[in-house]
């Protein structure tokens, strides 16, 4: 008897039946049955399903002799399920990799519930992918009931985000109604029903949002069917006495759906609008139990007065879209009128502004510098500017900091003499004669920038160059790591800025760290939770432009962490931009969860996380040259490295300048660290090489230098010298790495 009957429902669906199959016949989990039925389907889904059947001995295929719609196909299927689960398929949906070995462990981890919720995520026709919004509601440990938790019915309610024990189902008698919505009528009396419910915070499936021949956005009077199938739901409580409490939140729910689908412009005909009102209000009375919420007395009403109601809420809607664009340009406008009112006022000498990753804290290099300038530049005030209140609360005690755009961030920035950030700031900061901007950059690049990305449509995508480079035209300083970067820098942005062969500021630490005690290390890992004595292994992947969205699953992390063994931690942390996306819900918090991994992608300061590493592997992050200033091996994992450099552009080809062994495979990359290979004297032989290159200015006095130099006006001696390059300068003024 298999774990999992995955009952799949096929009509008109032949462009993507094969992707649905092959999503669940290729899990990495095998113990399943497919049952395919055919609903009488007019296209060629009948013979791809036969042609599965003959290939893989897990599919079974029931033809139906006439179409019986969603619903009754499903009620077909589930006489000839042997499994323990059922699992709802839609055939346009694909299962993600590793989704049901995610699930099979986590129905062993909670004793088979009767019913175990997981995440989803919308992929769209246009390429994107948006995650369930309520993912946050699958994050309980153990098992509950509906009653114990009732936001879990805030849930879409649909039959395919679950799994269902047989014997629950068959023992309950549910079965599917014919019609439009006939999850409605199943999902709410499983979920009330069952004695165990448990959750998985990981997207197991993709849900397709075609852009035509979705059955619920086709014009219908099919979408009636609502109204018969709440009558249903009302009935399954009415005979059963024990959830007569429900009453109430299910009339609530009714409401809010009918609305939602009168409100939709792609399911009533507009002629059937009004009959589809005027039914909805008589459900809504014939099941009222108590008092009517503020949203949904609407229907107290006739339909003139539902229309009224929409329109107005169209317009205030609409006077809110346009208030935002008048308070931003006015946001502009006052910026532009503090600088004209304030431009004639001497700027203060004693005055820093700093910002680092859009506003989001004391962060990188400008935080390396901000700490330097306490210490020895005290009689400078320094301010941080941040995004929101919320990013304020984060903030040390004894930070001062302004909210961006506030009208005291205006103050401050009309009168700071210095500037210092790693990204650029907004285009309503004028910059005044005599202020001093120092852009420190966010490390060395590997992929193309700024005006190199020109000749890269894709990877330009939602970025404008020239806004990009007229906010660059503030810049006074730039601080490099290395001659590399100078160049790059100086081709990228065609500025007026000077280059100076200061390091970097953030790495400073790094630098210190080779020859330091570890004892900060070891409070990292004290942190995170690793035993002491354990090898850390810390992966770190960046951003795909060949994919929208920027997120591509590149390493089974279950896997390779089994493969590492028992001696080491495998510790994870996403690109910054991938941190709200689907990424961690494809398997990374759930494994975080579990101990299988360290998810890390929150912690905020990466160097700790270097710190506390043993070994880095990366793809093409711009990490690996700050991580080389440690002299601890570096592992590059360039499976894809053809696609990347196509699509972003490359300053030079890693997998052959690399600092450490180059993995062109899974394969390849086990067998580095089953071999010890990764710590050999090749890799460091190789990692020499690239610090003597990248790290050639990183000395541990990056950020002193910094405030010494362009704060305090020193000039210090060897080794903390800084050779200013003007930009745009004759090459042979530097030379090329």
């Amino acid at each position: 008897m298999p774990r999992f009957s995955i009952i799949v429902p096929v009509f008109k669906v032949q462009g993507f039946l094969r992707e649905c199959l092959d999503s669940v016949l290729e899990q990495s989990y095998t113990d399943l049955e497919v049952v395919a039925v055919d609903d009488c389907s007019p296209d060629g889904c009948g013979a791809i399903l036969d042609e599965y059947a003959a290939l893989d001995p897990r599919v079974r295929v029931l033809h139906l002799p006439e179409n019986v719609g969603l619903g009754r196909a499903r009620n077909a299927g589930m006489p000839h399920a042997t499994g323990d689960f059922l699992f709802f398929l839609d055939s346009d949906d694909t299962l993600t990799p590793g989704a049901l070995r995610a699930i099979a462990d986590r129905l062993d981890e909670t004793a088979d519930p009767d019913v175990l919720v997981f995440d989803y995520a919308r992929t769209y026709w246009w390429g994107g992918t948006r995650r369930n919004v309520l993912a946050r509601l699958l994050t309980t440990e153990g098992t509950f009931t509906a009653a114990e938790q009732p936001e879990i019915l805030d849930l879409l309610m649909v039959v395919w985000n679950k799994v269902y024990r047989r014997e629950f189902v068959e023992r309950e008698g549910f079965a599917f109604p014919p019609g439009y919505y006939e999850d409605t009528p199943w999902t709410f009396p499983v979920m009330l029903s069952a004695g165990r419910i448990a959750t998985l915070d990981r997207i197991c499936l993709a849900y397709r949002q075609r852009r035509q021949g979705n059955i619920l956005s086709t014009t219908s009077r099919k979408h009636f069917d609502i109204h018969d199938q709440y009558h249903r739901v009302f009935a399954f409580v009415d005979s059963r006495p024990e959830l007569a409490g429900w009453r109430p939140y299910l009339h609530h729910k009714m409401g809010e759906h009918c609305l939602d689908i009168l409100s939709k412009p792609d399911r009533l005909p507009e002629s059937d609008k009004r009959e589809f009102f005027r039914l909805t209000a008589a459900l809504f009375r014939t099941f009222r139990t108590g008092p009517v919420p503020a949203e949904l007395r609407v229907l107290e009403g006739g339909y003139g007065r539902y229309r009224v109601r929409r329109e107005a809420g169209r317009a205030v809607r609409e006077l809110g879209r346009r208030g935002a664009q008048a308070r931003k340009a006015a946001a502009t406008r006052a910026g532009r009128s503090w600088s004209a009112v304030h431009e004639h006022r001497p700027l203060d000498p004693d005055l820093a502004v700093y910002s680092a990753f859009s506003h989001r804290g004391v962060l990188g290099d400008p935080a390396a510098v901000y700490r330097a300038a306490r210490e020895l530049a005290p009689h400078i005030r320094g301010v941080w500017v941040v995004r929101d209140e919320q990013q304020a609360a984060l903030l040390p005690p004894d930070v001062e900091h302004v909210l961006l755009d506030s009208l005291r961030y205006r103050r401050i920035t009309a009168r700071a003499t210095y500037f210092v950030n790693n990204v650029n700031w907004p285009g309503a900061l004028a910059k005044r004669p005599g202020s001093v901007h120092i852009h420190t950059h966010q490390g060395t690049p590997l992929k193309h920038m700024a005006a190199d990305l020109l000749d890269k449509p894709g990877a330009r995508h939602g970025i404008d160059v020239p806004q990009m480079l007229r906010r660059a035209d503030r810049w006074d300083y730039s601080l490099v790591a290395n001659r590399h970067s100078e160049l790059v820098w100086d081709r990228a942005y065609p500025c007026h800025f000077a280059s100076l062969r200061t390091g970097s500021p953030r790495n400073d630490v790094l630098v210190r760290a080779r020859s330091g005690d570890g004892t900060a290390a070891a409070a990292v890992r004290a942190r995170l939770g690793i035993p002491d004595g354990r090898q850390v292994v810390l992966y770190a992947p960046t951003r795909r432009d060949y994919v929208r969205g920027g997120h591509a699953d590149r390493l089974d992390l279950a896997r390779f962490a089994d493969d590492l063994g028992d001696g080491r931690t495998l510790v994870v942390r996403l690109h910054p931009s991938l941190t709200d996306g689907p990424a961690r819900g494809m398997g990374l918090s759930e494994l975080h969860r579990r101990g299988v991994v360290v998810d890390a992608t929150d912690e905020p300061h990466v160097e700790d996380l270097m710190l506390a590493s043993d070994v880095l592997i990366t793809d093409y992050s711009a990490l690996m040259f700050d991580y080389a200033n440690l002299d601890r091996p570096i592992v590059v994992y360039a499976d894809d490295w053809g696609a990347y450099a196509a699509s972003r552009g490359a300053y030079f080809d890693i997998t052959a300048d690399a600092p450490g062994h180059v993995a062109g495979s899974y394969r390849e990359l086990a067998r580095l660290f089953d071999s010890q290979a990764w710590r050999d004297d090749e890799s460091a032989r190789l990692r020499a090489g690239f610090r003597a290159r990248f790290c050639e200015f990183d000395d541990g006095l990056a950020a002193e230098r910094v405030v010494r130099t362009l704060m305090l006006g020193e000039r210090p001696g060897e080794p903390a010298s800084v050779v200013t390059v003007p930009a745009q300068a004759a090459h042979d003024a530097v030379t090329a790495s």
